[in-house]
């Protein structure tokens, strides 16, 4: 951490099914797979940590090295508006949020108990994709229900991708040069999951990610914003359980329901390019969505200054950022198509007299966890 440097990355996929591998990769040294079954969330931290000694292809000499983890968790609620040493207390509240974030939460509990049982001795610390957005203004994150329903649940906006957000925000305005308490900056987190940040003056007001990461833009398999009589509708003419539509609007819509060719941004560019109509119009929903919210974002800040792409979508698709940016001339955003014509580099894609600044930031989640994590446990 003295230079933040990376020592070693890699990627544990396929737990609990046939074909479970580690990619690691560490500095210097050529990317290795280690093909291994990986039965539960314990077993896979087994092999990364053991990939990390590996006399051959390890990055550290011993697990003394480690002195703290962060770990990434999707929903702390209301309780978490900063990263936390992880106790007792934090474990029975990301649990309790679990309900919220019933496909996020379970996993980093897991993985936490399992850093807890191989390293008994190591600080943890858990740094929420909520925690940026607690500054929004209750007229943000309240929903138009009955006031008791919030009171009573919890049931409000929480947003999240609040780490990137957050990163990429702070990265744009140390590019420009720029003070964060003079400026307005729109972020946008575009991936198969995505989600937009209104950031004045270096806090989030605004985020399009509601109570659950289901509303907003249309994504790879969300919905985003719909009529919410649609619901009922649905259930009553396709006989739907409650189970059912969750899955439908959670893993069945988006650009791969439009499209029906994937949820892969890559995939639908393809298929677009080769003349398929619904390819076409789910590559034009989405952008048109993130057109809107920028519209929605900037006269919510009363003006902008910054407008930043982040994500795999975000960072490396030169067609999306100049479809979501062409029209928005009336703004003061204009799009160098020379400049833009880069992928996942960090750079000023705008004209140099176009008022609002546009970027791209490759984001970095690990290296804002592990920030907040050397903060916290030193």
């Amino acid at each position: 951490m003295t230079n933040e440097e990376v020592l070693a990355k890699g990627l544990a996929e396929r737990i609990g099914i046939e074909g479970s591998r580690v990619k690691h990769t560490a500095k210097d040294k050529e990317k290795v797979v280690i093909e291994k079954p990986m039965s539960d969330h314990k077993v896979a931290l087994e092999i990364v940590l053991d990939a990390l000694v590996d006399s051959n292809h390890g990055a550290i000499g011993s697990m003394d090295e480690i002195n703290a983890v962060g770990h990434r968790v999707v929903h702390g609620g209301e309780k978490f508006a900063r990263s936390v040493v992880i106790d007792d207390e934090v474990m029975k509240a990301i649990e309790e949020c679990a309900e919220l974030a019933p496909l996020h939460n379970p996993p980093n509990i897991m993985g936490i108990e399992a850093c807890k049982e191989l390293m008994p001795e190591v600080p943890m610390v858990a740094v929420f994709d909520t925690a940026f957005h607690q500054t929004m203004p209750e007229s943000s994150y309240i929903y138009p229900l009955p006031y008791e329903l919030y009171e009573k649940h919890g049931i409000r906006k929480y947003g999240f991708h609040g780490t990137s957000h957050k990163y990429v925000a702070n990265r744009a305005v140390e590019i420009l040069g720029d003070k964060m308490e003079d400026v307005n900056i729109v972020t946008c987190h575009l991936g198969n999951g995505a989600s937009l940040a209104a950031v004045k003056q270096g806090k989030s007001i605004d985020t399009s990610m509601g109570f659950t990461p289901l509303e907003g833009l249309a994504m790879g398999t969300r919905s985003g914003d719909i009529d919410p009589a649609i619901v009922p509708f649905i259930m009553e003419k396709e006989d739907l359980s409650l189970e059912e539509v969750n899955n439908l609007l959670n893993k069945k819509s988006g650009v791969l329901g439009i499209s029906g060719v994937s949820s892969d941004f890559r995939d639908i560019e393809e298929a677009a390019e080769e003349g398929k109509e619904r390819a076409k119009l789910a590559l034009d929903k989405f952008n048109s969505r993130v057109k809107k919210y920028v519209g929605a974002y900037s006269a919510l800040m009363g003006g902008l200054d910054v407008l930043v792409f982040t994500a795999g979508l975000g960072e490396n698709s030169p067609e999306t950022r100049e479809a979501i940016c062409e029209g928005l001339e009336f703004m003061g955003i204009k799009i160098d198509k020379e400049k833009n014509n880069v992928r996942g580099k960090e750079t000023i894609v705008s004209t140099e007299d176009s008022k609002v600044k546009v970027l791209v930031v490759p984001t970095n989640e690990e290296l804002m966890i592990a920030r907040d994590t050397m903060e916290l446990v030193k």
